[in-house]
């Protein structure tokens, strides 16, 4: 993977429109004046898409899914444009190294879908989101009033974490999607923040990798990672990611994560948590290595 231009500002809305003119296919194709596979978009912004996939990562995923459907979730109360295209989106942010790597099929065709913007974004090991420090830790200014006391986001909204915006959805953690098209439901950056928030675009395999760190965790949800893939400037789909109880556990003996104590909610009472959620998990040397398949539904059919 490329990271010449890691964490340049550049949004997944600009790579769409900025590339108008050859298309994604062109972005990945392209070869640039600032290296091999890299382009400039109107909007001035460089663009390096990933390698092909490697070896370590076509073993794991011929077993870590189906063609079946992903559950769609709502995004939650902390999704934003990060303007990120990168695949390192740690920062300043300590915590255990997890490499994220996501496979995307269509739902219909089980072929690979390439050119696919990926995004995601977590809590760093204290439970906090970038863009949302205060909302999410219960500070002033959180939508709705939020946890007193300075501790994890209020009241374990089923939604993805926290006390949502005005307007968000209450219910249920399932849902069809639709509603979240508009970005009506996206915040507003209450800081400028963006750590632990990136988007890839996804290789001829349909692949994208991330360099982050273990999720922390906050009141009313299981860890977990958001993630959204947008298709020809769709988003089509919301879900997210889980891990095992016995690696959160193991993880969370360490630093930094061993400082924040009381975790409430784990997998089997969360209101979100799917066993089809659950990252496929190795150790290498250097951290863990998470991987899972998302049949993302393309063409918006409903299949």
């Amino acid at each position: 993977m490329g990271h010449d231009h890691e964490g340049q500002r550049v949004s997944r809305r600009a790579v769409f429109a900025g590339i108008s003119s050859v298309g994604l296919t062109g972005l990945l194709a392209a070869c640039g004046a600032d290296g091999p596979g890299s382009v400039t978009t109107s909007t001035g912004a460089t663009v390096t898409p990933q390698a092909s996939t490697a070896a370590d990562l076509t073993d794991l995923f011929a077993g870590a899914g189906t063609c079946t459907l992903t559950k769609t979730t709502t995004q939650g109360p902390y999704y934003f444009d990060a303007d990120k295209i990168r695949s390192d989106i740690r920062e300043d942010r300590p915590g255990t190294r997890l490499r994220v790597a996501i496979k995307v099929q269509d739902s219909e065709t089980c072929k690979p879908l390439s050119d696919a913007v990926v995004e995601i974004w977590h809590c760093d090991a204290a439970g906090a989101y970038s863009g949302a420090e205060s909302m999410s830790q219960g500070g002033g200014g959180a939508p709705g009033g939020g946890a007193p006391g300075g501790g994890a986001p209020g009241g374990g909204a089923p939604g993805g974490g926290g006390t949502p915006p005005s307007g968000a959805p209450q219910g249920g953690g399932m849902q069809g999607g639709s509603s979240e098209d508009d970005g009506s439901m996206d915040l507003k950056p209450q800081d400028d923040k963006r750590y632990l928030r990136g988007a890839q675009v996804t290789n001829a395999d349909g692949i994208v990798e991330f360099t982050t760190i273990w999720p922390g965790w906050y009141r009313g949800r299981t860890v977990h990672i958001h993630a959204m893939v947008h298709f020809s400037d769709k988003r089509v789909l919301t879900t997210q990611m889980m891990f095992d109880e016995s690696l959160n556990t193991t993880v969370f003996t360490n630093a930094p994560y061993a400082s924040h104590t009381g975790r409430d909610t784990f997998n089997d009472k969360d209101s979100i948590y799917q066993d089809s959620m659950l990252m496929k998990v190795t150790q290498p040397a250097d951290g863990y290595l998470g991987v899972i398949v998302f049949a993302a539904d393309s063409d918006k059919d409903g299949s």
